[in-house]
């Protein structure tokens, strides 16, 4: 479905912490740790049947409590245990009444500094990467599902955060590389040994970074400071496209924390009609948001009782899918329609009404003021709205990047990686095949 960054570490960017859960990119299976008394224990949930069940895996020593857990697209859950200046990484799947463990190996993060976590699932669900970083550099390991056991893939000098998979390969990964006190957005191709590129780069002394990305539509989710020094704003643009990063005003909401966690796929070349789920955090809770760059308002929803806050995937038919874990329901997947907005099935015209609130259930925040929708509901002109503020994705000698959808293979780095597209400098870029609008 939609490859994530995951949240920004404290005191890094103004995000609202660790989803809930991790999801698989084709949304079959998904993992979490569950309470259970005074620990927390592996528990895979299977979302791609009838009606979404839970599995517990409980394994390891008594000693050795799991720090992370993701899922792969066969069902195992890959378990991260930090043990005395290492990280040891192992596979936890179902054998009837009991767990099977498989060990992966380890890897040594001597240095106290050091900080490993994995990064969000990667599309095709087979392979598993983590990023450790340290105080001068940082590293990307292979860790689940590769031919030789656990790889070090890539070292990128400076601490980076983020973590967005661009491709539906697996290979182009978007890093938010912190340097000289600033922190730009990198793209990281991990089919030619590490070879880093710029990717986003608005201004000089702007913090720019990469939240989420789309590949099918190449819709990018950015937080920066560009437009507001000293304020993070939310903004989007195209991968590849010469128009300027957009600041939409509708999603500055007053005493809140706006992060955005899904992106509608099968939108392709259509960017600005991608749905965008919201987790917005204010002083009464948390709750949904959904936007569309096209639009220029955000729809706000109750979140569901026990909603694994900064979890859910949209289907390409516009469903927004929310797993949630309740004393009755432990394990429960919502579903939000919005109307109106979903995509339409070939052969059919019905659009379901609207649900009115039910007796009890809490209203919904209201829209900010001004944050009407589009005059003609269409996507927006390369002028821009006035309710929107428009930077160009670089400045002064900065190159932007074009992810080209059928780069030729140029015969180097690794074998049965060269057909996978790679950052390409725009001036070099084949514009005419470009659709930017």
């Amino acid at each position: 479905m939609t490859f994530c960054a995951i949240e920004p570490e404290a005191g890094h960017e103004g995000g609202a912490g660790r989803a809930g859960c991790a999801i698989t990119a084709d949304g079959c299976y998904a993992a979490r740790l569950a309470p259970a008394g005074d620990s927390l224990v592996p528990e895979r949930w299977t979302l791609d049947g009838p009606e979404p069940y839970a599995v517990r895996l409980p394994g390891g020593g008594p000693g050795e409590p799991c720090a992370e857990v993701q899922p792969l697209s066969d069902g195992r859950v890959l378990v991260r245990r930090p043990a005395g200046g290492r990280h040891t990484f192992s596979l936890l799947y179902p054998t009837g009444p009991g767990t099977g463990e498989l060990p992966l190996g380890a890897v040594a993060c001597p240095d106290e500094d050091t900080r490993l976590r994995l990064l969000p699932p990667a599309p095709g669900g087979e392979r598993a990467y983590a990023l450790a970083v340290g105080p001068r550099s940082t590293a990307v390991w292979l860790v689940a599902g590769g031919a030789f056991g656990l790889q070090q893939l890539a070292e990128v000098p400076g601490r980076c955060s983020g973590g967005a998979w661009l491709d539906r390969e697996g290979r182009m990964l978007a890093l938010d590389r912190e340097m000289g006190g600033r922190s730009k957005a990198v793209v990281v191709d991990l089919g030619r040994g590490g070879e880093m590129s710029p990717l986003l780069q608005i201004a000089d002394g702007s913090d720019d970074r990469v939240l989420l990305a789309d590949p099918d539509s190449g819709l990018l989710l950015i937080r920066s400071d560009a437009p507001s020094p000293g304020q993070d704003r939310l903004g989007w643009g195209v991968l590849g496209s010469t128009l300027p990063v957009r600041f939409p005003r509708c999603l500055r909401l007053a005493d809140c924390t706006v992060t955005p966690f899904a992106v509608q796929p099968g939108q392709l070349l259509t960017p600005e009609r991608c749905a965008v789920a919201l987790r917005v955090d204010g002083a009464l809770g948390s709750w949904i948001g959904v936007w569309r760059p096209a639009e220029r308002r955000v729809d706000h929803f109750p979140a569901p009782a026990g909603w694994l806050a900064g979890s859910g995937l949209w289907t390409a038919e516009g469903e927004l899918r929310l797993p949630y874990s309740t004393g009755a329901v432990p394990c429960g997947v919502a579903v939000l329609r919005v109307p109106g907005q979903e995509r339409r099935r070939a052969g059919l015209d019905v659009r379901p009404p609207a649900r009115p609130a039910r007796s009890g259930e809490r209203a919904a925040p209201a829209a900010p003021s001004g944050s009407g929708p589009a005059a003609d509901g269409g996507a927006p002109s390369p002028n821009g709205p006035a309710d929107e503020e428009q930077l160009p994705y670089c400045s002064g000698d900065m190159t932007d990047f074009l992810l080209t959808p059928h780069a030729a293979s140029t015969g180097q780095g690794g074998s049965g990686a060269s057909s996978a597209p790679r950052p390409v400098p725009l001036q070099q870029a084949p514009l005419g095949r470009l659709v930017t609008k």
